[in-house]
């Protein structure tokens, strides 16, 4: 997950789920948000009112739109897409990251939902409102390649879990096997879905 050049809000966002996706939501102080995004501490209560609550679930909501934007590039990336060609680069994207830099890093969203969504309503409901702008785009994908429509949000949620599940354990066990195999072993389940009676 790369900054691009924003201003200092969008730079606290992006920095507070960098921060979430490492250490979790209790571990992520503000002033760390502010160090990190290079902004000044007292911009903090000028574009978050609402105090870390509100920058969290910014925070989460960007990790929502930023997985769900990836899907188009994930298709883009394969010469003829498949339902199980979108989940291996979906997996991709993870044992790329964890091969290259540790594992230190999982998923904001996730990371949020296990943090607060018993303590803190607001970010549970941004944790849900996530998973559904990342769900709705792989869907959608499915749907393109043939899968009926009934199925491709169940096989979205699948797909999501099973990537979620397998980030976990790979952070666990500090190996991307749980990775690999989720790909290799719902791979041909997800393109059995398609329909290619057309």
């Amino acid at each position: 997950m790369a900054a691009a050049e924003h201003g200092p809000r969008e730079r606290m966002v992006f920095s507070a789920a960098q921060l979430i996706r490492r250490d979790g939501v209790a571990s992520t102080g503000m002033r760390e948000v502010a160090a990190h995004a290079g902004a000044p501490r007292g911009s903090l209560q000028h574009y978050f009112p609402g105090g870390k609550e509100q920058l969290v679930n910014e925070a989460v909501g960007w990790a929502g739109q930023y997985a769900g934007k990836r899907i188009a590039r994930f298709l883009a990336a394969l010469p003829e897409p498949t339902p199980g060609g979108l989940f291996a680069e979906m997996v991709r994207q993870w044992t790329a990251e964890y091969e290259a830099a540790g594992f230190a890093g999982g998923c904001p969203v996730a990371a949020a939902t296990v943090d607060c969504a018993e303590s803190t309503e607001s970010t549970r409901e941004a944790a849900a409102a996530a998973f559904t702008t990342w769900t709705a785009p792989v869907a959608r994908a499915l749907t393109d390649m043939g899968v009926p429509e009934a199925r491709s949000t169940p096989l979205a949620t699948l797909m999501i879990s099973a990537l979620e599940g397998a980030i976990l354990i790979a952070r666990a066990e500090r190996d991307t096997r749980a990775l690999t195999t989720v790909a290799r072993e719902l791979g041909p389940l997800l393109d059995a879905a398609a329909d290619r009676a057309d």
